[in-house]
């Protein structure tokens, strides 16, 4: 026979189990119960055994916390808005999963929006989020012209907002730390491929690495300067800015490219050329993304401490969002600089035989 559910052995299941529920079934208080569902500091006083007995009349009742109720009695929703110009690359996926992991420890969700540098996307995300409760924004290469509504934290915003800390590179250090490398390898022609108009960090990181080169008696000729162009986040954007160097008069022994995703793709047009890198051309990157230590050569880049810089982004937004600590306009992150098989010592004063051969063939 059936047994109605009303006297099943066991413990009983209501349609809608609340804290007041569980406080009930286990003879606690619902202030109790809350406190250590919630992991709260108040859950410190509680004993360990106690806290097992809630946690496991909470799976077994098949407890779901209500959201908006105690969104709406805390007056807050501990949520975020990461607004990000992309998140399947390699830099902006590596600052997330920092953000990702700090929110995460502290009981923060998130929320992620793309805007691909659509200015029009940026301001309707900024609002969506907004209207969705969303209590900061971090953003992730992206230009912000105007306060924010609500704490913000950009990571290579490089504008400077009231009300927004930026999370910055020592891009100073970081030209300096590559160029001085280059120079003691005895490299004297390099050439130089510049960032995207619309990256965030484009025009701060060439300013650098015009006055690093000055400094330095490094000569930056425009013909060995080439602009990359497209929004492909992959090495294939390196791969005809690598061929345009290749076409032109002027011979060069390294390389210092934007990023390390055009450093890998200038890389595969030299070979393709018949160029040996670090023997005939070396090449440096930027970001030291996963891949640059995989590549073919191994890519000697500056290295940016991504995933770490993602993390000190969302320490910094909750404890504006909790108003623990002083504002801070910006946050300088330092460089290190890794040296892998993609450098090597110049050719000499003069251009090598085989990578005059090359150029010839390529102009030809």
């Amino acid at each position: 026979m059936k047994i109605p559910n009303k006297v099943r052995p066991g413990i009983q299941k209501p349609q809608r189990v609340t804290l007041k529920t569980i406080a009930e079934h286990l003879s606690l208080t619902p202030g109790t119960v809350s406190a250590a569902l919630n992991n709260s500091s108040a859950a410190r006083s509680i004993p360990e055994h106690t806290k097992q007995r809630i946690l496991a009349a909470a799976r077994e009742l098949n407890y779901r916390p209500n959201f908006f109720a105690r969104s709406l009695r805390l007056q807050r929703t501990y949520t975020i808005g990461v607004i990000a110009e992309e998140i399947g690359d390699a830099y902006g996926s590596l600052i997330i999963s920092g953000i990702e992991q700090h929110l995460r420890q502290n009981n923060f969700l998130f929320l992620t929006v793309i805007h691909r540098h659509d200015k029009r996307l940026l301001q309707t995300y900024a609002q969506m989020l907004q209207s969705r409760g969303v209590e900061g924004f971090i953003t992730v290469d992206t230009s912000i012209t105007e306060a924010p509504a609500l704490p913000t934290v950009a990571v290579a915003g490089h504008q400077t907002v009231a009300g927004v800390t930026n999370i910055v590179l020592d891009h100073k250090r970081a030209a300096r730390m590559a160029l001085q490398h280059l120079q003691d390898l005895g490299h004297e022609e390099i050439a130089f491929l510049k960032g995207q108009t619309f990256s965030s960090d484009s025009l701060v990181r060439w300013d650098a690495i015009v006055e690093v080169a000055e400094e330095l008696g490094v000569r930056i000729r425009p013909e060995l300067t080439v602009q990359i162009e497209g929004t492909d986040s992959t090495p294939v954007i390196g791969y005809p800015v690598g061929k345009q160097l290749l076409t032109r008069k002027k011979a060069f022994t390294a390389v210092f490219a934007y990023n390390d995703i055009s450093a890998i793709g200038a890389i595969w047009a030299f070979r393709e050329a018949g160029l040996r890198v670090p023997d005939d051309v070396s090449v440096v990157g930027f970001d030291d993304i996963p891949g640059a230590a995989f590549g073919n050569p191994a890519l000697t880049t500056v290295r940016q401490p991504l995933l770490r810089m993602g993390q000190i982004a969302a320490q910094t937004v909750i404890e504006r969002i909790e108003e623990r600590g002083t504002y801070q306009p910006e946050i300088a992150i330092e460089p290190e600089f890794v040296v892998r098989e993609s450098s090597g010592p110049a050719p000499g004063k003069h251009v090598p035989r085989r990578v005059a051969e090359v150029r010839a063939s390529a102009q030809g």
